[in-house]
């Protein structure tokens, strides 16, 4: 399959439309090939960012769309929360490397829903693609509960302290976890060095951290934790 030519879809063919947002070209493709060969779905579009993303959604009015986390200058949820305040109502799945009891809560709270782990099998994912088509949301049970017992104040759950980061801060310390420089961070959000800085600032506080280097490596601990979590 190209690519740059993605399947033709028409809502008479019967197959639901789905626009994946994503900036790995061979996960875009492994993931066009596994829905594509289904009888209900097919993809419609493709994009690697948030602007081609809005643009694609307008162009192609997907049923569906599919969203990673980790874009190319941006935050997926980020892209969610855009959707939302442009009144775009389309569901939005996040299928993401990233850890569920960390992000699956915050793209609850953007506006996605559901969330699937990129190392799931892939009937997994093809059920959480047709329970969001059907109107309902797919989240794990352990995810779904945690959410539950907060919202009607039952069971108390812990935190961690990087779950008490906003959404921005934590896409600050993933980065600096993949080694990132304050200016590179600046760059790559376009803010300012002094933004970034504030948001450090604010991250040290949180999580209990006196100084840079120290926040340093608890990002590497904590981003290969993650990469462990993944795999």
């Amino acid at each position: 399959m190209n690519e740059n030519n993605p399947p033709k879809a028409s809502h008479r063919s019967g197959r639901a439309r789905i626009l994946l947002v994503e900036d790995h070209p061979i996960v875009r493709l492994g993931l066009a090939q596994v829905l594509g060969q289904t009888q209900d779905l097919e993809v419609c579009s493709f994009a690697d960012d948030s602007h081609s993303a809005l643009r694609a959604v307008g162009s192609a009015r997907p049923d569906l769309i599919i969203v990673d986390i980790s874009l190319k200058t941006e935050d997926g949820l980020e892209l969610v929360k855009d959707l939302r305040s442009r009144k775009v109502q389309t569901p939005v799945l996040i299928l993401s490397m990233h850890q569920e009891t960390v992000y699956a809560p915050r793209a609850m709270r953007a506006g996605a829903q559901g969330y699937v782990m990129k190392g799931e099998p892939t009937p997994r994912l093809l059920a959480a693609v047709r329970k969001l088509l059907s109107g309902g949301i797919f989240f794990s049970e352990k995810v779904t509960a945690d959410l539950l017992r907060r919202q009607i104040g039952g069971e108390p759950v812990a935190l961690s302290p990087v779950e008490m980061l906003t959404d921005k801060e934590l896409q600050i310390f993933r980065f600096i976890g993949q080694g990132r420089s304050t200016r590179e961070i600046s760059e790559t959000l376009h803010r300012s060095v002094k933004t970034i800085e504030a948001h450090r600032e604010n991250i040290k506080v949180k999580l209990g951290i006196k100084n840079s280097p120290q926040l340093v490596r608890a990002a590497v601990e904590w981003a290969a934790c993650e990469e462990r979590a993944s795999g």
